[in-house]
């Protein structure tokens, strides 16, 4: 197999990830997974492609991701490496797409208008 490269986005994080086969270590800009993202919640984030797809330590990843914060680049992560596991093998959508890991979560920030303390948020009215 080579290298596949996948990208994943969620709100501002871009996720561009290098698969190949190996013993499963995940390398994310540099450091390993335990480094960067700190807490368990983030790792399992990150490594539940392949739980599901029962192929822990059957690829190694090369992560580069900038942008966002650490939960919305985990689940950039996660989104290619769903998308790379998925091109290697097309039964893998089978265990993926219900649990929500192949479809990119569109929500972004609202853009703050004119006139306006926020987004949604207004300037104090005044009515005297």
């Amino acid at each position: 197999m080579e290298t596949l490269h996948k990208i994943g986005r969620r709100k501002t994080a871009v996720a561009r990830i290098y698969m190949t086969e190996g013993k499963g270590e995940i390398t994310i800009n540099n450091k390993p997974l335990d480094s960067y993202f700190t807490t368990g919640t983030l790792q399992y984030k990150v490594k539940q492609p392949f739980m599901l797809t029962d192929n822990v330590d059957g690829y190694d990843v090369k992560v580069n991701v900038f942008g966002g914060g650490i939960t919305g680049q985990a689940e950039a992560i996660r989104l290619a490496i769903s998308r790379a596991l998925v091109e290697i093998d097309a039964e893998h959508r089978l265990a993926l797409k219900p649990e929500g890991l192949m479809t990119r979560d569109p929500r972004m920030v609202e853009r703050k208008k004119f006139g306006q303390k926020k987004a949604r948020k207004k300037f104090q009215f005044s009515k005297r």
